[in-house]
């Protein structure tokens, strides 16, 4: 689900939101129109509109853990998570966190990767969300869910600030909703 679904009239902080990001054509390779959020980031007013759009969303849904995606998640959440009175959880590339931990493998369109958790970071039961920056296959959010299921948390939704109009992976995230604050720009 789109926030702006009925278009920027809807809140015009979706506008400022999506005009704030910069776009990095053929980064990091040829064809892709990389979505820059650190420029989102540098604009206070923006930046604070985006993390208060989720803040609004998830406050009254009994969320107990905001697991943010490495490492543009990690920009989000703890702000999130602070304001709605929830734990932060890292969801970590390989090798990145000490101690024990588990880890849930996932299929690139190159290759795999793998995203890891400290064991005892969510307990059974806890409402999580997921947040990170964009979604556009749904396979890092899909391998997200399944380690939160796995350790017995009940992943409430997805949240990314950007994402495809037609979120192809949007099947791929195990029936759990996605929530998009802006569609990307060209």
């Amino acid at each position: 689900m789109f926030a702006g679904e009925n278009g920027p009239q809807e809140d015009p902080r979706l506008k400022a939101i999506s005009d704030a990001i910069r776009v990095v054509p053929h980064f990091p390779k040829p064809g892709i129109m990389f979505q820059d959020i650190t420029t989102l980031l540098l604009d206070h007013k923006a930046f604070k509109d985006t993390v208060d759009i989720f803040v609004d969303r998830y406050r009254d849904m009994g969320v107990s853990v905001v697991a943010g995606v490495e490492a543009r998640g990690f920009m989000f959440g703890p702000s999130i998570a602070l304001a709605i009175g929830a734990k932060f959880v890292p969801l970590r590339k390989p090798r990145k966190l000490p101690g024990e931990k588990i880890f849930e493998a996932y299929e690139l369109e190159y290759g795999t990767d793998c995203l890891e958790m400290h064991i005892g970071a969510v307990k059974p039961g806890e409402r999580a969300i997921v947040i990170d920056d964009l979604v556009a296959t749904g396979g890092t959010l899909s391998a997200a869910i399944r380690l939160l299921e796995r350790v017995g948390a009940e992943v409430v939704e997805c949240a990314c600030v950007i994402g495809l109009p037609e979120v192809k992976g949007h099947h791929r995230l195990n029936g759990k909703p996605l929530y998009i604050l802006v569609e990307p720009r060209q």
